[in-house]
């Protein structure tokens, strides 16, 4: 029986139809009870009060190796991994986080399945087993984890930033761990990893200083019940929560100029000043209120004016590394290579603008604007999964009063200039760190931080250095931002007709709309997404190029005008596609339309403005001379990519046809872009049909009909498709490849299986087979073989041509040997699958018709899903109950032929292809691959696009127009 139940007023949003109760167990364990009767998914979070600020001095990462030991087993369920096993097997999810002061654990599972989840789930905190067998193993995977952030710049910044902080104070540490920290210097100790792990979890995880949050299905009183059963066992060793008092850094650590070489092309100025937290004010919001302007992009903002000058492409502000002792507000801004060359100017326009926002006074009417933006948000928000919503509302409750668990620090309500002051007071130059990033500090810098080998070197400023900058930057004109027009008002929920799927509303040579009204969510909310069909734009490296350019000059163009469309909710896109441009809008339906009549005369009115073509061409060389630092598993997936897609070109060359590239040439190509194009838009939520056709025709008459006849429609030639690679079967394509950085040690597979065109029972057969072997797979290939933190069984959609793959990335094994252990673990499953009893297939089964039978969670969500089914032309908009109704005629034996047929080792209908990218460890064995003799079942790839153009294609399932009728 729980003691200390609490009526307490939890503060939740106007449309959220969920009851919420706050129950504290005998144990002392704090819960959040939550019922959802139309959820799919339950879920629940613990969150601990403990976490790597913790960890014992030579023992950096305990605390974060103990979160990974805890999913192993426990007393009441030996069997290793069985609890990610369970999840997985019922159609869930889960995970786990480690931050400096809090362990956050959390899953969600289908709805029949809860009760022993969580019992499952609860053991983590009463009796884990943390075997010694399994130590050793996961020391590896964190070890593994670590590897894949060594060559990260955020990785790297952010520990550089602790390494310039007082040692005395836990902010100073290395909280992730790795093989040294945790494995060898422990040994030369004479430490026991295994003792240390279990005297740490005895002796910092309790009861009372957890907090649990429960999503279910029941009632209250049934919830409360499972919490009370399943977690009356945590011991509760009555500790207190650890305050880890004073400040990071000493004055050693301010004023300071530190110059850093970053892994990636650029340049970013991290301005950062240790403030009083956000937390003791939270009601108030003082940061709220300053990173609100400091990070404003509109007409008079800091942002406007640097953009301006040419010499920033980003900027953000706000509360950075935050607890209930120390906070820092940071300001990061982008540079251009001018913007670097004139780094003085930056921060002295910076102060200028602090300046003003303390001579201006703080403003009431901001303050306002922000608490009515905020409110709307918090009213209508829009339901997420529950296992998000869970962990955040779970590492929430130990930082507010129950009151203000749902809402947090997000609405502030209480206007205090004198608090807003207290913050931009602290915000001078006696307080500052700076951190500036650039390539070009290489062979310029005198210090390695040792956690990431990072190269830096620190310069003291001083007061009457950062004065010196402020007088001397420019003298452009700064000022506050203008009231924000386009907060919603009208928040009215429209009467529209039923329809259980999108339709087709109207269609033209010029267009066709889509329409699908909001029958399921009742939220002021539409989403709006156009894909203008633009032959010219994909058929060379330029055009692709170009394209991607214009898109990005159009959002470089609208951002003075529309940035405060964003910031009151209602948000847009403009990126390339697959066969031209896509514009996206959603948000609160009240003014879309003038947003979007905006968009359009951009669009019909697009001029090349040299000096921002600069600036777009400049981010975009750097963006692809930094494609050679992604993951190798990142690199694998582009690879394979390249080597299906018909009509697709490498980065190397768009990058050539970059750099040549001139604004004439954009200005040319911006024309013919436009001369024939065809639009598709999908029109969903709180808007009527004749709204709709309204958008629709307005478009048509700017774009068609306007005097200049910028746009003619297509001619049915012209509508571009996707071909996909249609691989040999009963051979197993090989494309081996050095990784771009061979810095990297990390090498990484793609094994592809091609199965076939999009068709509703192989489908399924594909999914039920996933979802069988995921779990297993990722426990032999990352758990018992350790071969990397990153080992992945999932499916694949390549324009409707479906298959699987595996993605393992690794230090341990190079990507041939990768590539055997998984034909291993395939060999292996094919006894596990064909031994599979009727009772575990019918379960799969059930778990995969849960999970498609799982309703949308919000607009966006339900959108997306619609949206894909017709840019692929599928148009198959009942598909998961189609896909339910093929389900339920499916025999054990269909799922064993599926896989025999295609999957299987050996089988002569099986298409396979194997990307394998090579990292600096396994250099060698690259060279050994690439000359060693095969054999007719294995094709080696060497040149990809000879291959491509050798092999048969798949028939597109997109067609034109005429396909589909009204």
């Amino acid at each position: 029986m729980a003691f200390g139940d609490s009526d307490v007023d939890i503060l939740k949003p106007r449309t959220d139809k969920r009851a919420y109760r706050r129950v504290v167990l005998p144990n002392a364990l704090e819960v959040l009870l939550i019922s959802d009767p139309d959820t799919d998914k339950c879920a629940a979070s613990m969150n601990v009060s403990v976490g790597s600020f913790s960890d014992p001095d030579g023992l950096e990462g305990l605390a974060h190796f103990l979160e990974h030991m805890l999913f192993y087993a426990s007393v009441k369920y030996p069997e290793e991994d069985s609890y990610s096993k369970y999840i997985s097997e019922h159609g869930g999810s889960t995970n786990a986080y480690t931050a400096s002061e809090h362990t956050n654990f959390y899953f969600e599972v289908n709805c029949d399945c809860f009760d022993e989840a969580l019992d499952r789930f609860a053991q983590f905190f009463i009796q884990p087993l943390m075997s010694p067998d399994a130590t050793l193993r996961e020391i590896k995977a964190v070890d593994s984890e670590n590897q894949k952030n060594l060559l990260s710049d955020g990785w790297r910044m952010n520990q550089l930033q602790k390494y310039l902080s007082s040692k005395g104070h836990p902010y100073h540490k290395f909280g992730t761990g790795n093989w040294e920290t945790l494995h060898v210097k422990p040994n030369e100790n004479e430490i026991d990893t295994r003792e240390q792990l279990v005297k740490f979890y005895l002796e910092n995880y309790s009861a009372n200083i957890m907090h649990l949050v429960i999503y279910g299905k029941k009632s209250l009183d049934e919830i409360q019940a499972m919490a009370e059963e399943k977690f009356q066992g945590v011991s509760n060793n009555m500790l207190k929560c650890v305050s880890f008092h004073g400040q990071p850094c000493a004055s050693e650590h301010l004023q300071i100029l530190v110059k850093a070489v970053p892994v990636k092309q650029g340049h970013v100025l991290n301005f950062v000043w240790p403030i009083t937290p956000e937390i003791r004010y939270y009601e108030k919001g003082p940061c709220t209120y300053i990173g609100h302007l400091i990070g404003h992009e509109g007409e008079g903002s800091l942002f406007f004016l640097l953009k301006k000058l040419g010499w920033a492409t980003s900027l953000a502000a706000g509360e950075g590394d935050w607890s209930c002792e120390y906070s820092f507000f940071v300001v990061a801004i982008d540079l251009t290579d001018a913007g670097h060359e004139h780094m003085e100017d930056i921060v002295g326009l910076l102060f200028k603008y602090i300046n003003l926002l303390k001579s201006s006074g703080v403003k009431e009417w901001i303050f306002d604007e922000i608490r009515a933006i905020r409110e709307t948000e918090f009213h209508f928000k829009d339901k997420v999964r529950p296992i998000d919503y869970v962990s955040r509302l779970a590492s929430n409750m130990h930082l507010y009063p129950p009151h203000d668990w749902l809402v947090g620090s997000s609405l502030p309500s209480k206007f205090c200039s004198d608090t807003i002051y207290m913050i931009l007071n602290d915000l001078t130059p006696n307080n500052l760190r700076i951190f500036w990033e650039s390539k070009s500090f290489k062979g310029h810098t005198d210090m390695v931080e040792p956690w990431y080998q990072t190269e830096f070197s620190v310069d003291k400023i001083t007061d009457a250095i950062v004065q010196k900058w402020i007088d001397a930057s420019p003298n452009d004109e700064l000022h506050l931002p203008a009231p924000n027009l386009f907060i919603p008002t009208d928040l009215a929920i429209k009467e529209v007709q039923q329809a259980k799927y999108p339709f087709l509303l109207r269609k033209t040579s010029f267009s066709r709309l889509w329409y699908k009204p909001d029958n399921l969510f009742f939220t002021p909310k539409a989403f709006i997404e156009i894909d203008f069909s633009c032959p010219e734009s994909r058929h060379s490296p330029d055009a692709e190029v170009l394209t991607d350019i214009f898109t990005r000059l159009l959002m470089d163009y609208l951002n003075d005008y529309a940035y405060d469309a964003q910031v009151a909710g209602l948000r847009y896109k403009i990126s390339q596609s697959d066969f031209g441009f896509q514009l996206t809008v959603f948000g609160y339906n009240h003014k879309m339309k003038l947003l979007l009549d905006a968009i359009i005369e951009k669009v019909a009115q697009f001029e090349v403005k040299l000096e921002r073509f600069s600036v777009i061409k400049e981010s975009m060389v750097k963006e692809y001379e930094n494609f050679k630092f992604r993951q190798p598993y990142q690199q694998a997936m582009y690879y394979s990519a390249l080597i299906l897609e018909d009509n697709s070109w490498p980065w190397n060359e768009k990058l050539e046809a970059l750099v040549h590239l001139e604004a004439e040439d954009l200005s040319k190509f911006s024309h013919l872009l436009l001369s024939r194009t065809f639009f598709e838009c999908y029109a969903a939520g709180n808007i009527g049909p004749s709204e709709a056709e309204t958008l629709v025709i307005d478009i048509e008459k700017i774009l068609f009909h306007s005097p200049k006849h910028m746009c003619k429609p297509l001619f049915s030639s012209q509508f571009l498709t996707n071909r996909i690679v249609k691989l040999q079967t009963a051979r197993s394509h090989f494309y081996p490849v050095q990784c771009l950085n061979q810095d990297n040690e990390n090498s990484a597979l793609l094994f592809y299986v091609q199965v076939d065109l999009d068709d509703l029972v192989l489908n399924i057969k594909l999914q039920l087979f996933v979802l069988v072997a995921k779990q297993p797979a990722f426990h032999q290939l990352r758990t018992v073989e350790q071969l990397g933190y990153i080992a992945i069984l999932m499916q694949r959609n390549d324009s409707g041509i479906r298959g699987l793959q595996f993605i393992v990335q690794s230090t341990v094994k190079d990507p041939g040997q990768l590539d055997e252990r998984v034909e291993a673990f395939l060999k292996m499953f094919e006894d596990k699958l064909c031994a599979l009893s009727i009772e575990e297939f019918e379960n799969n089964v059930n778990a995969l018709i849960e999970m498609k039978l799982e309703k949308h969670k919000n607009l966006r969500e339900e959108s997306l899903f619609y949206w894909q089914e017709i840019v692929d032309g599928t148009f198959i908009f009942d598909r998961k109950e189609a896909e339910v109704a093929a389900l339920r005629k499916l025999t054990r034996e269909d799922l064993i032929e599926f896989f025999d047929t295609y999957i299987k080792v050996g089988s002569p209908q099986r298409k396979k292809l194997s990307v394998q990218v090579f990292g600096g460890r396994h250099s060698s064995e690259y060279n050994g691959a690439v000359c060693n003799e095969h054999d007719s079942s294995v094709y080696c790839i060497d040149d990809i696009f000879s291959f491509r153009k050798s092999q048969a294609l798949y028939g597109s399932v997109r067609g034109g127009i005429g396909l589909v009728r009204l």
